[in-house]
């Protein structure tokens, strides 16, 4: 396989841009991207059918086969904890790249029953929205979240920068001080703390 020509498919897929990536996935036999192509196409049954060819030792087809069935809500099964941390972000982030959001919306109506199996989902999702421009989104899942794992310092710094993007800096001193609370080398908050004492001095 052209190496080359690979990186150049993926990056289409995964960034919705219109080329030959399906061919390319097709003619190299790339089972697991062709899933995805059928997923981010709306072609469930196909997406389906590739993943379940990988699914017994590909824990990406079968975190994708799951995603496929949840966006048309059709729950098959269970995530890892580590499924849900590794890809759920990613492929949401890529379905907004490609306006799939009845597909979103689907799939972020059971964060809750997913949050039983990983406490960080709705963090993920909030920061899904809130970096794609869905902030009043992106809050109300931060605040699903923090109802659930207060305890979460990136949590809190992902308030900051929500009300840093509205000009709150009161609030925005509260979530750092919150952050740096549960973890005071947290250097993120730490950066932001002295940008914005630089900025008001």
């Amino acid at each position: 396989m052209d190496t080359e020509k690979y990186l150049k498919a993926k990056e289409e897929l995964l960034t919705a841009q219109e080329g030959g990536c399906q061919q390319f996935f097709i003619e190299n036999n790339c089972l697991l991207e062709l899933g995805y192509y059928f997923l981010f196409h709306k072609n469930i049954d196909d997406a389906v059918r590739y993943f379940e060819i990988l699914e017994e030792f590909e824990p990406r087809a079968r975190w994708g086969k799951f995603l496929a069935k949840l966006s048309v809500e059709k729950i098959e099964g269970y995530p890892t904890y580590f499924e849900l941390r590794n890809f759920l972000e990613i492929d949401l982030d890529i379905m907004l790249k490609y306006y799939l959001g009845d597909y979103v919306e689907n799939i972020v109506q059971y964060s809750d029953w997913m949050s039983n199996i990983n406490p960080e989902v709705q963090k993920f999702i909030g920061r899904v929205f809130f970096k794609n421009g869905y902030d009043d989104w992106g809050y109300f899942y931060f605040k699903k979240a923090r109802d659930t794992f207060f305890n979460d310092p990136e949590l809190h710094y992902l308030f900051a920068e929500y009300f840093y993007s509205k000009n709150d800096l009161v609030n925005v001193e509260l979530s750092l001080e919150n952050c740096l609370t549960i973890l005071p080398e947290y250097y993120p908050a730490i950066r932001m703390k002295t940008v914005i004492s630089d900025k008001h001095i």
